[in-house]
């Protein structure tokens, strides 16, 4: 259930890195669920003049910022991959805030449940006090590495790298309630999703 709201479902929806948790995002909020993106949060947070960025440069300093002010994803990135130690840093900067403006935003949210996308959901930790349902979004690796390369324009190692770091396959569909298929038809999601939002819409109403 929702924190923010006790008698209302949260549905977490978590994925790997190219699986398409977005486009299940979109066509859940097409249906009028209201959809929290902690990743949205982040950019809004580490943009010039956000709400993380003076703790980031007394961290990491100012070369941590790109031209803009905002966060250097790509040196950052590059440094959270070769040193856990900077990556849990910037962590424990990014996601109180991320936590604390989602649960604002799910409080005020007016559909009868609620979808926090929160890509690294089971890396940080068992899901479960958190979340009233877990949906993974789930697609076989080599369709993560080609849909990656596709839109990011990255080599094929840093896609690998990427994937490395995250849960395995496996560990996300331990932690799953409900799956999605995103590894056929784009078409296919449509059904899923439809399939789903009955589902939830059930669950919020027993509730």
């Amino acid at each position: 259930m929702d924190r923010a709201n006790p008698g209302r479902l949260t549905v977490c929806l978590t994925g790997g890195v190219g699986s398409g948790k977005s486009s299940v995002a979109q066509l859940f909020a097409e249906r009028g669920v209201a959809v929290i993106d902690a990743d949205a949060l982040a950019h809004e947070l580490t943009r010039p003049g956000g709400g993380a960025i003076a703790a980031i440069v007394a961290a990491f300093g100012p070369e941590a910022l790109d031209a803009s002010g905002a966060l250097d994803r790509v040196r950052m990135r590059r440094l959270a991959f070769s040193d856990p130690g900077a990556r849990a840093r910037l962590e424990a900067i990014l996601h109180p805030l991320i936590r604390a403006e989602a649960a604002r935003q799910a409080a005020a949210a007016t559909s009868a449940y609620v979808i926090h996308m929160i890509p690294l959901l089971v890396e940080s930790g068992d899901p479960r006090p958190r979340c009233g349902r877990v949906l993974v979004v789930d697609c076989p690796e080599e369709e993560q590495i080609r849909r990656v390369m596709a839109r990011s324009h990255l080599a094929r190692e840093e896609v690998e790298a990427i994937i490395a770091a995250q849960a395995t396959r496996g560990d996300r569909l331990a932690h799953a309630n409900d799956v999605i298929d995103n590894g056929g038809e784009p078409s296919r999601l449509v059904l899923q999703v439809d399939a789903l939002h009955q589902r939830y819409l059930a669950l919020a109403r027993a509730a």
